[in-house]
């Protein structure tokens, strides 16, 4: 037994996209891991694990966990797996540990709910209906006004959100925001949501909350690609954005977690910097995806994963930066609907700050650009750490360039 803090993490994710965390977590750190099954990759950072039938049922998360506590006392408890951070929480609550209050995790989780706690403080915000059917929306779309969002009710990374324009467009986009899923996200029997569209530019906030101190440690500015739908092809992080000096912006953010009641955990905030001011458009409770985070860490020097385990385990965060550089990621996906791959690489690239080029799909595998392949389309990214947005913008380009694929179509069904 050493003195480190005993840290539950539950699940893990991709390893391109979740191992940079726990490599920065591992040596402060005492790591027990919950998964579905036998771990991999993982295996180099902790301290030891259990293998549970499923990570998704919060009964069967609390039962291991208590277990487990008897033992071997748990300091904290971590997730950054959107599907199963209502779960963690029904952990934390059991074992009286930070972020151990299910009902202010349920205000990220359900965008309905957040949307409400919001509108009673208000904090600037789109206006948001919860909608049970099409003549429902179609009747809250000539309400607000065109053009309006068509967002569901508990899903990520923009998943069936689209922008329609007038009420044929809603029609016909309505089964899009309805019935979009994944295998692991909730049911509600009424979860899609009619929202004003904020017209402006989009940004994110990684903060770290302890104690209700808001602390922001990572801002994004986002690249969105493929409209009607708001697809996150991009993202930039630069030490120097003016926007972290804000104040309006600055006190938005405090505001929205003040109104959601969040007093301890990470949170990635959401937010359209409109021309009448900054509107928060989701909080999530956890940190992060698409390497943003990983971003930050390249560009500020801040460490998001210390700073995840920190305040899971009570402990004031390190969040000075040491750095001033830019951080920034690119998405790649196929031109064509159920594209099967032949080839994906990428050739010598000569440009600046290149940091990772990473292929993501195999010869052989299927595909398809937004809306079909949406995060999980992607054959690649590329990656910068560089002195400038433009000199981010430059190799990020290049990359895209370099990046070389070939496909053909999948063979129809017979």
């Amino acid at each position: 037994m050493t003195g480190k803090p005993h840290l539950l993490v539950v699940a893990t994710g991709m390893r391109l996209f979740r191992e940079y965390l726990l490599r920065s977590i591992a040596p402060q750190y005492r790591l027990h891991m919950f998964l579905h099954s036998e771990p991999t990759w993982e295996k180099e950072y902790l301290d030891d694990w259990t293998v549970l039938e499923t990570t998704l049922v919060a009964e069967t998360l609390v039962a291991a966990a208590v277990e487990l506590h008897g033992t071997d006392p748990i300091d904290g408890v971590l997730c950054w797996d959107e599907a199963r951070i209502l779960q963690t929480a029904h952990v934390a609550e059991a074992l009286g540990l930070p972020g151990g209050d299910v009902a202010m995790i349920n205000r990220c989780r359900d965008k309905h709910l957040t949307r409400s706690a919001l509108a009673e403080h208000g904090v600037p915000q789109p206006q948001s209906v919860l909608v049970n059917s099409v003549d429902e929306a179609l009747t809250t779309a000539g309400e607000i006004g065109y053009p309006i969002i068509l967002k569901p009710r508990a899903l990520a990374a923009s998943l069936g959100v689209i922008k329609v324009q007038d009420a044929a467009e809603l029609r016909d986009s309505w089964a899009f925001a309805h019935d979009t899923t994944v295998p692991e996200a909730p049911h509600y029997d009424v979860n899609v949501l009619v929202e004003e569209f904020a017209d402006g530019y989009e940004i994110s906030i990684d903060s770290a909350i302890f104690h209700g101190q808001v602390t922001p440690f990572c801002l994004a500015r986002k690249e969105i690609g493929y409209p009607p739908y708001a697809e996150e092809i991009g993202h930039l992080v630069d030490a120097t954005d003016p926007l972290l000096a804000d104040d309006q912006l600055q006190q938005v953010l405090v505001d929205a977690h003040k109104a959601i009641a969040f007093t301890d955990g990470i949170t990635h905030t959401e937010i359209m910097m409109t021309a009448y001011g900054p509107k928060i458009i989701e909080i999530n409770a956890r940190i992060g995806g698409d390497l943003i985070p990983y971003l930050g860490l390249q560009a500020t020097g801040v460490d998001p994963g210390l700073a995840a385990a920190a305040v899971a385990c009570g402990r004031q965060p390190a969040l000075d930066p040491d750095r001033t550089l830019v951080g920034g990621v690119r998405f790649f996906y196929v031109d064509e609907n159920d594209t099967v791959l032949d080839s994906v690489s990428f050739d010598p690239i000569d440009a600046p700050g290149i940091d990772q080029l990473v292929v993501l799909m195999e010869p052989g595998q299927t595909t398809s650009p937004p809306p079909a392949g949406t995060l999980w389309g992607r054959i690649a990214y590329a990656t910068t750490v560089t002195d400038s947005i433009a000199e981010s913008r430059v190799g990020l380009d290049a990359a895209e360039r370099a990046l070389r694929w070939t496909g053909h179509p999948q063979e129809p069904v017979s």
